[in-house]
């Protein structure tokens, strides 16, 4: 495979900078969701894009979700279909003041594009689009059809993504790849690897939020009483905080460990090289390394939202709190919910599944799928080890595993520690020359589907 390098940021650098501007923020409420900011993102993407709405088919879902169909010309052009995903729907962007430049204003400095969405996922939504207008601008078709999945709410309901998966499969379309947001080009990936490392999500873990809930009369908080609802909450996060769930060293872990072993320093290379000799202490190694490498070997609980009493000198007649699950491959929901009642010892404290699902199917790190996306990345990033990993967080893509065997999360972009802490946080902002690698990533790999 053979890719052009492409000149300095200039078109694509402003189109997501214009898209940036559209406060595309997605909430589970609808009153909450400004529609005519989505309307003016999409009408946009027209203008910006032109050949690409000219040429390929276009169906909206669920209202504001886009589904492209890039219709094949080659002799079976429904067999071996292909989903290029992104979203683009954002997080809310917090205190503006906190940010350097605006949230919403798509500044660029001559080096970064600043803005909420660059990295999660406009960056990767244009990247998409920028390839597919350039080779439609230099004549290409691809032989296979191609979908483009854009979701609208993948930050909170994601059902955008499984109306479309749905559509597909209405239609007996099964897609012989899928390709969503996930991984990246990771610098200081992991300890002691110099290299960065392009890691591409092969699973997911499980979400699940939980509820607990206490219960107590309530009443004045002159006279309170012993174990109220707050301090039978309190125990009980106390008891999830203190007992963490068992670790285990998923294969797929053990596979980046292999890949990154002949790079690693001379100790760990020696222990990465006979890991089925070391595999325990490795796992309970990774526990302590840090949050990122701890949260690879368990299934993670994080309080997220408390709730007690709504007045200063009032007991709480319910005390609540969520538990925001990461459920590890090979473990299911109803599993951990159990473990969970077990942690806390208190009939007391109420348990609710407030919504959950468990781990994605692991997909495969080798065959013709898998090798033809690593051959597409070290074509681009030809500095950069490419592994598989299980990813922390949800996408899209789970949407799609019902209807695909090998589904991919990878963002091509270069991010460093810095960039990959932005995302969801203040100062997000992609590197131009990242953004027009990224697009040549895709010219690359529609290229040869």
């Amino acid at each position: 495979m053979q890719s052009t390098p492409r000149p300095p940021a200039s078109r694509a650098a402003a189109a997501l900078a214009e898209l940036v501007r559209f406060r595309t923020v997605s909430s589970r409420l609808d009153h909450e969701v400004d529609a005519a900011e989505f309307e003016g993102f999409i009408a946009a993407l027209a203008r910006l894009y032109p050949a690409v709405h000219a040429a390929l088919d276009l169906e909206r879902v669920t209202g504001s979700a886009l589904l492209f169909r890039w219709p094949g010309t080659g002799p079976d052009p429904a067999a071996r279909p292909t989903v290029l995903m992104a979203h683009y729907d954002v997080v809310p962007a917090g205190d503006p003041e906190a940010w350097t430049h605006p949230p919403f204003s798509g500044h660029i400095d001559g080096t970064h594009l600043w803005g909420r969405g660059t990295l999660d996922d406009k960056g990767q939504l244009v990247a998409v689009m920028e390839a597919a207008e350039s080779l439609l601008d230099a004549g290409f078709a691809p032989a296979r059809d191609l979908y483009f999945s854009f979701g609208n709410n993948e930050e909170t309901a994601g059902d955008s993504a499984a109306a479309a998966a749905a559509l597909l499969a209405g239609r007996g379309v099964r897609p012989w790849l899928v390709l969503d947001e996930g991984g990246a080009v990771a610098g200081g990936a992991f300890p002691g690897v110099r290299r960065p490392a392009a890691v591409v999500g092969v699973a997911e873990k499980g979400i699940l939020d939980v509820e607990l809930l206490t219960r107590d009369p309530g009443g004045h908080a002159s006279t309170p009483p012993r174990m109220g609802a707050t301090a039978r909450l309190a125990r009980a996060i106390t008891r999830i905080e203190r007992s963490p769930f068992p670790q285990s060293l998923p294969d797929v872990t053990a596979e980046m460990l292999r890949r990154f072993g002949p790079h690693a320093p001379a100790p760990l290379r020696a222990v990465f090289a006979r890991l089925s000799l070391f595999r325990a202490p490795v796992t309970l190694l990774f526990g302590r390394m840090g949050n990122e490498t701890n949260a690879m070997t368990r299934t993670t609980v994080a309080i997220t939202t408390l709730e007690g009493s709504p007045g200063a000198n009032v007991l709480a007649a319910t005390a609540r709190a969520n538990a925001n699950i990461r459920v590890a491959v090979g473990e299911t929901v109803e599993g951990t919910v159990e473990r969970l009642r077990r942690i806390i010892r208190d009939p007391k404290v109420e348990l609710r599944v407030v919504e959950g699902n468990d781990p994605s199917p692991v997909s495969p790190y080798s065959g013709p799928q898998w090798e033809l996306l690593e051959a597409s990345i070290t074509e681009v990033f030809p500095e950069a080890l490419v592994t598989p990993y299980i990813m922390m967080g949800g996408t899209d893509s789970r949407r799609f595993t019902g209807i695909c065997t090998a589904v991919y999360r990878f963002a091509p972009f270069s991010m460093d520690a810095g960039a990959r802490a932005s995302i969801h946080a203040v100062d997000e902002k992609i590197l131009l020359e990242t953004l027009e690698r990224g697009v040549t990533f895709y010219e690359t790999l529609i290229r040869e589907l």
